[in-house]
């Protein structure tokens, strides 16, 4: 009995805590089958018109920082290739079932610093969809990137622009 009183309340003081499983809206789509139009694997070329080093400062929101950056710099379509720095707290998702409708897994920290180790990720159409990579002294942990992830020192986000290449798919799940 006190083994499961003890792992209870490991349970409830973990990480986990801080975890919300929220399942997706239905997409009419998630039903469907895959389309035998649509091919397995594909792929685009096209080159950079530029290169942008971005740069958000001392608790400034990271996303909102990357969308307002990429809307004045009139990125529409483009590939994030790095990203560094540190933040006051974290906010990110990453996907946790095998089978449409997706379900996604939140976890929200805003009072635990992490660095920002990397980040990845494309501008499809004007919107940011952006993954890290974030290391706290004793683990890492990684996922999408999330309203309220709020800078520490500084982060730097480097995209390579791609305005003439039409990435409008490659991030649509319901393109399959």
């Amino acid at each position: 009995m006190r083994t499961a009183t003890a792992l209870c309340a490991l349970l409830l003081a973990s990480p986990a805590a801080a975890q919300q499983i929220v399942p997706t809206a239905p997409h009419p789509a998630d039903k469907k089958p895959n389309d035998p139009a649509v091919p397995d694997a594909y792929a685009l070329s096209g080159q950079f018109e530029r290169i942008v080093v971005m740069r958000m400062k001392f608790q400034s929101d990271l996303l909102a920082g990357m969308q307002d950056l990429a809307k004045k710099e009139g990125i529409k379509n483009g590939v994030i290739l790095a990203g560094v720095g540190s933040l006051r707290g974290y906010h990110i998702h990453q996907v946790h079932n095998r089978d449409f409708p997706t379900i996604n897994v939140f976890t929200k920290k805003p009072d635990t610093p992490v660095d920002l180790v990397g980040m990845n990720g494309y501008i499809v159409n004007g919107a940011v969809h952006a993954h890290v990579t974030l290391g706290t002294g004793d683990h890492a942990i990684a996922g999408h990137l999330e309203p309220g992830s709020e800078v520490f020192t500084y982060v730097i986000v480097t995209v390579g622009v791609m305005n003439g290449t039409d990435l409008g798919r490659v991030d649509d799940k319901t393109y399959r």
